[in-house]
């Protein structure tokens, strides 16, 4: 490629990258997903260097409808991408020269691309924040409904994948609403922090000119102009929030993706996935597939994949811009794109699926879920120190088992056989309806609490 083929390298190289280099170097292949937040800076900042008398309102005029030009060209199918042009500043840039002439020259007036890129990169990574804050509010009412149609379906709850004690449908769902509301907040928590303009830090240094880069950042509905030109041109920490909230979020997925794959199974039959959700099997007639689960069990790899390569591509550079920095996007675009696909996935199938509530009950009365009830009963009525009707309850556990029956089904004779004070009323708390019941403290599953929990989660979202 001769130097004719690129101005924009200026008079510094005698020839232009070979193959080779310019195909190293160039990031249009997937810079070009910025287009809208490049040419949205560009205006503002066309828009700014006219108001301090930089560049003329003829020129600015021009500038920003001809931009306009470029990404309707861009929105529309017909904007010819080059490569040799390196990325999508350059592309549109050398376009609206086409389209212009030369006030197109006078755009990149007291900016760089160190601070453009940042800029354009910031203004995609706010546009995703904003993006999965809806997709979790939507997955958050999704299980809020799934929560408020089975208050007090009763199932097992579990610990080590072990029937432990009854819980609701309502309360395992709840569950799920806090994980995403703590994503949630993370995703707003960083947006504000990363909402700083870089536009105006030019290369590394500021620039002479005399701009307002409060007027720029206003424009962009940033906050307010990052305060360190150093800093501004070279952080990617915005990126590398995004990626961790989008890892923690994902791993939530990916843990309710793991319970529908085992809860949609013969084995359990808690849940039946919609036909919309799942496939069949090639060769066995009789399956059900839970393919959208798996699948987003297993794209989520890619997102915490993303999270430590743009880690690692960051960890060693010294300030300010390094080329490095390049490697940033295609990470991000892929995490961004997989998270988002994941939420509407999960939502769709949140809202789809259906409880078997007489499994559930059944499988919450089985495995001596109410041992701890039983504990505790011993306690209340009969004074009992903890420690003694533990291993009283583990007792009765061990006759249960002898038997081949749940403590409910146990005589009163028989129980009396271990401990001879224990009286009829025992009963009353070894039904796991009983169970789910009296457990009304703060932040149980009691049916009464998980009606209130929705009634304010609704209010809130």
């Amino acid at each position: 490629m001769s130097q004719d083929q690129n101005k924009m390298w200026g008079g510094r190289f005698a020839a232009g990258p070979d193959a080779i280099m310019e195909a190293i170097n160039a990031s249009i292949g997937f810079d070009r997903r910025m287009a809208a937040q490049d040419i949205e800076g560009s205006r503002a900042h066309a828009q700014m260097l006219a108001a301090v008398g930089i560049i003329s309102d003829t020129d600015a005029d021009a500038i920003r409808e001809g931009l306009l030009t470029v990404l309707s060209e861009i929105e529309g199918g017909t904007f010819q991408f080059s490569i040799a042009l390196e990325d999508i500043h350059m592309n549109v840039e050398a376009r609206l020269k086409d389209l212009i002439g030369e006030p197109a020259g006078r755009l990149h007036t007291a900016r760089s691309r160190n601070d453009q890129v940042a800029t354009d990169f910031k203004l995609w990574v706010r546009d995703q924040m904003d993006a999965a804050i809806e997709g979790i509010d939507a997955l958050m009412r999704a299980f809020v409904d799934q929560a408020d149609a089975g208050a007090d379906w009763v199932m097992p709850g579990f610990t080590h994948l072990q029937t432990a004690q009854p819980v609701t449908w309502g309360h395992h769902m709840l569950a799920y609403v806090e994980m995403l509301a703590r994503d949630k907040s993370r995703f707003e928590d960083a947006r504000r922090r990363m909402n700083t303009s870089p536009l105006g830090a030019a290369a590394l240094a500021g620039t002479g000119f005399a701009i307002d880069r409060e007027m720029t950042a206003q424009a962009l509905r940033f906050d307010r102009p990052a305060a360190n030109s150093l800093d501004a041109v070279s952080d990617r920490d915005f990126a590398l929030e995004f990626l961790s909230c989008a890892s923690i979020c994902a791993m939530h997925l990916s843990r309710f993706a793991e319970e529908l794959v085992i809860w949609s199974s013969a084995q359990f039959k808690f849940v039946t996935l919609s036909d919309r959700f799942s496939t069949g099997s090639s060769i066995m007639p009789q399956k059900k597939n839970p393919d959208a689960a798996e699948l987003i069990r297993a794209k989520i790899g890619r997102i915490f994949g993303a999270n430590v390569a743009l880690m690692t591509v960051m960890k060693g550079l010294p300030l300010t811009y390094s080329k490095d920095m390049q490697e940033d996007k295609e990470q991000v675009f892929d995490a961004a794109d997989n998270l988002m696909l994941a939420l509407a996935a999960m939502t769709g199938m949140v809202t789809d699926m259906t409880a078997n509530k007489d499994a559930l009950r059944a499988a919450a009365a089985s495995g001596f879920s109410t041992a701890t009830d039983l504990a505790d009963w011993l306690v209340r009525t009969l004074g009992m120190p903890f420690r003694e009707a533990h291993h009283v309850t583990g007792s009765l556990v061990a006759l249960a088992e002898s038997r081949d029956v749940d403590l409910p089904e146990l005589t009163l004779v028989e129980m009396q056989s271990v401990h001879a004070d224990i009286n009829e009323s025992v009963f009353d708390v070894l039904t796991v309806e009983n169970s789910v019941r009296s457990r009304t403290s703060f932040g149980g599953t009691a049916p009464e609490n998980v009606r209130a929990e929705v009634k304010r989660w609704k209010g809130l979202l």
